[in-house]
């Protein structure tokens, strides 16, 4: 058994491989990874401290912009990804059909128009132009 230590995305992980013979009489390496990360916990510990105050700091303006509280039973939409909200194309209180298009979201310079799953009346929209948001922040609502 030979043993590494391997970091991936910031995280540290301890890996056990094993050397076995094969049929053409090669080396051949089965690994086997453990569950606990690697003793290096200073090292975990400086880049993770910094990372959870900003996206939660970029999330309070965005839960502070939104026009009306998300009534209960309603439907949200949610952002498919992150992005900048660069049009609002529905108001509070319009009809919609299903297909139409409420949002538009730019990611990685793309323009990606969100559109309505189903028929229904717009009662909450969370969003305004211009506004940035992460992966399943709440657009709007429909009921």
């Amino acid at each position: 058994m030979r043993k590494f230590i391997i970091t991936v995305n910031g995280k540290s992980y301890e890996v056990e491989v094993e050397e076995l013979m094969g049929e053409t009489g090669g080396v051949v390496s089965a690994p086997s990874v453990q569950a606990a990360p690697a003793v290096s916990a200073p090292v975990q510990a400086a880049p993770a401290a910094p990372a959870p105050p900003q996206p939660a700091a970029a999330k309070a303006p965005e839960q502070g912009s939104g026009s009306q509280p998300v009534p209960s039973g309603a439907e949200v939409i949610k952002a498919p990804m992150p992005g900048t909200i660069l049009d609002v194309k529905v108001n509070a209180g319009d009809e919609i059909k299903q297909g139409q298009v409420l949002l538009i979201l730019e990611a990685m310079k793309m323009e990606n128009e969100i559109m309505a799953p189903r028929d229904g009346k717009v009662v909450s929209i969370q969003v305004s132009k211009g506004s940035s948001v992460n992966v399943d922040d709440v657009l709007l609502a429909i009921q």
